[in-house]
């Protein structure tokens, strides 16, 4: 197979980007290496302090890049708006946007919104975002929305009854939903894009098992010492770099022949690590009666609606 790998990103000169959750992890690794090939790269970050230290660091390793701070946390409607209405002052178009921050198998927790914090968090808070940039993504001539996923979505379900944790919780099963709703979600905005002739294209990708601190936060949370040193062990011993599971972000973001509806990963055993690949999803997935439900749940939820209809597109209708 050809090995598609850093070396393989086009030009990204005159395009702008946004990584969600670069501060660190696959997050860092996308946005350094589109910003290395020409982009400008919007850091989008909870920690203000560690994206600063992450910028730092990506100048120190290639001076010159083109990187901008905005501060973002998913988990908060409010902040989204916010985000979304600085980036609006500085930008006129948004050519690339990498939902990509998240949160995995969390004690129960609340967003500020009431929702479940991994539910709130990997998917409202991505679905709002994306919504409010779209005027600037349409302004795109090629615009891509890439939403990652994980590769444990495949044993995920979605339960409408519970989608926020109040009749029962359990933090895998509700990883897991939040996992799949990313991808419910991809698709389905895809599907719009397509019926209303728009050029912008929706893709999905999950990294395989890379070494990042995602793994860490629930154990501490939790503050179960086993967890952490099981996940210390996995990371250390099982899992690729955080670099190189970065290889399917970058290949939905930049690579010249992916499509919009494709789903990247990893080509290896069990999808666990490797080069990006086109792959399928779990049947589940591409269920379109389950996507347009959370579609319109998730609308009602954040309050932002995705005015995408055939025969025309109006950008007065999105409010922020």
């Amino acid at each position: 197979m050809n090995k598609w790998t850093t070396t393989n990103i086009p030009d990204l000169s005159n395009k702008t980007a946004i990584v969600t959750g670069a501060n660190s992890g696959i997050g860092y690794w996308a946005a350094y290496w589109m910003a290395a090939q020409g982009a400008r790269v919007v850091i989008a970050s909870r920690n203000a302090q560690k994206a600063d230290s992450a910028v730092k660091k990506m100048g120190a390793s290639q001076p010159g890049l083109e990187l901008d701070l905005i501060p973002l946390d998913l988990a908060n409607l409010e902040t989204i708006r916010d985000f979304v209405a600085v980036f609006q002052e500085r930008y006129t178009s948004l050519d690339i946007l990498v939902n990509n921050a998240g949160v995995m198998a969390l004690p129960y927790r609340q967003t500020a919104d009431g929702f479940e914090m991994q539910f709130g968090t990997n998917h409202l808070g991505h679905f709002a975002l994306t919504g409010l940039l779209l005027p600037r993504l349409l302004a795109s001539p090629a615009g891509r929305v890439v939403t990652i996923s994980s590769m444990v979505h495949r044993q995920g379900s979605i339960d409408f009854g519970n989608l926020n944790g109040e009749k029962a919780y359990a933090p895998w099963p509700a990883y897991r939903q939040s996992k799949l709703s990313n991808l419910l979600f991809a698709y389905e905005l895809q599907r719009k894009l397509q019926a209303a002739g728009k050029p912008l294209i929706s893709l999905a990708c999950h990294p395989g098992y890379a070494n990042t601190n995602l793994q860490s936060v629930g154990p501490e949370m939790g503050q179960s010492s086993l967890d952490k040193l099981f996940w210390k062990l996995a990371n250390t011993l099982v899992a690729q770099s955080a670099e190189k599971g970065a290889l399917p972000s970058l290949y939905a973001a930049t690579a010249l022949e992916a499509q919009g509806g494709d789903f990247i990963a990893p080509h290896g055993p069990a999808e666990a690590r490797g080069y990006p690949v086109r792959s399928k999803s779990s049947p589940a997935s591409y269920e379109e009666a389950a996507a347009a439900k959370l579609w319109q749940i998730s609308e009602e939820l954040t309050g932002v609606k995705y005015p995408l209809t055939a025969d025309r597109y109006d950008h007065s209708t999105i409010q922020i």
